[in-house]
């Protein structure tokens, strides 16, 4: 499929689509989400009319799609060990032995690995409903107005949250986006990246979910980025992004890829987003207390990461943050007694992080497929979709 044509310049195409774009905080992206599925209903080169990247983009931008249901596909392959099954857990993405199952941010490290098929409707900003879809259970976050439901059939447990300032209020939103998880929603995140550090090409046509749909392929200029491309099918009727995937610099399988299998345009019944917890489900309220009635207080300095700024810009940005004096990750990085940690545990670590040197010291860099963390001795944290060389050089800087 040969490239209809390479866009230098977007100009005021890219402003327009600024909105939509899908941020180049590709590290945020891949902390959450997703990976290649080679059996995406992804075939054929439909013959359609002629489009550069920028009306392409345009396009994207003017999609008005607010009524949509289908089943996705999702797959992440970051390179992360093997830990016997069991999921890292983020920080500050729930999950604690307080916390409810349900909850919808101990459910988002269930996505940074392996494959998983997701059910979705919406009809609007204000109704929207997700489902996980396993073996022998389901887990669904519904938003319908003014409430948010998230339940977990394997343990019967239930999540509610309610936005008392109104039906379409933020923090209701905030709650029913817990898990960005679509094309649209992952398209969003990278093309808010757009500027002169990235460069886009119309690669041809394809077939998704029996949709025909232009390939919009996005590159980035910088070198050092870990992100090779991305590419993502846009239907040609609609505008709306049926399938994203992200391939890694280094080649190989997708790092992240989700697409539609099955897609609908048509409103949703209004009973899908209907949601009364069944009899004898354990109902948790946003807010409430977990161990019989006291709040429990977050350790010193844990949820206060300090400092956080940014060093460089467009794909080869890096976060840089200072840990909590008392966290003991630096003390992790550097092999040393305040880590606090067993000497095979300790070592167990080691094997999986590079030591490195610079004029920032010394430290350990930890490597996925897309993201690189540098862990300095002296409690500084470097994190970009960026090489090895790339994170100790923006260390340095810093």
């Amino acid at each position: 499929m040969a490239p209809y044509e390479s866009e230098d310049s977007q100009g005021s195409g890219r402003r327009k689509a600024a909105r939509y774009a899908v941020p180049v905080a590709v590290v945020g992206v891949a902390a959450v989400t997703i990976g290649l599925v080679p059996a995406l209903a992804d075939s054929g080169d439909p013959d359609l009319p002629k489009i550069t990247a920028r009306e392409l983009i345009e396009k994207i931008a003017a999609s008005d799609t607010e009524q949509v249901s289908g089943t996705v596909k999702i797959h992440t392959d970051l390179g992360l060990p093997s830990l016997g099954g069991a999921t890292p857990g983020l920080p500050g993405a729930g999950g604690g032995k307080d916390s409810s199952s349900a909850d919808p941010k101990a459910k988002l490290t269930e996505l940074a690995t392996g494959t998983h098929t997701l059910r979705i409707a919406a009809d609007g900003q204000d109704r929207q409903k997700l489902s996980i879809l396993d073996d022998a259970s389901e887990y669904s976050v519904i938003h319908n107005g003014a409430d948010v439901w998230a339940y977990d059939s394997g343990s019967d447990e239930a999540y509610h949250a309610k936005n008392t300032e109104g039906a379409s209020g933020d923090r209701a939103r905030k709650h029913s986006s817990e898990l960005p998880a679509t094309p649209k929603q992952l398209t969003d995140e990278i093309l808010k990246a757009s500027g002169s550090t990235t460069s886009y090409t119309v690669d041809g046509t394809a077939q998704v979910a029996g949709r025909d749909a232009y390939r919009l392929q996005i590159k980035p200029r910088q070198s050092g980025s870990t992100v090779g491309a991305v590419t993502v099918s846009v239907d040609a009727k609609t505008g709306t992004p049926l399938k994203f995937t992200l391939t890694p610099a280094s080649g190989g399988a997708a790092v992240v890829d989700a697409g539609f299998t099955k897609v609908d345009f048509g409103k949703p019944a209004a009973s899908t987003f209907d949601f009364t917890p069944p009899k004898g489900t354990k109902v948790t309220e946003a807010g409430e207390p977990q161990d019989g009635g006291r709040a429990k207080q977050a350790p010193d300095g844990v949820g206060s990461l300090d400092g956080l700024r940014v060093i460089g810009t467009g794909w080869t940005s890096v976060a840089e943050l200072k840990l909590p004096g008392d966290s003991g990750v630096a003390g992790l990085a550097s092999g040393s007694a305040s880590s606090g940690m067993p000497g095979d545990a300790q070592k167990f670590l080691d094997s999986l992080g590079d030591k490195v040197k610079g004029e920032f010291g010394a430290g350990t860099v930890y490597s996925t497929r897309l993201v690189n963390v540098l862990i300095t001795e002296d409690g500084k944290v470097y994190a970009g979709a960026v090489t090895k060389e790339a994170l100790v050089k923006a260390a340095d800087a810093g």
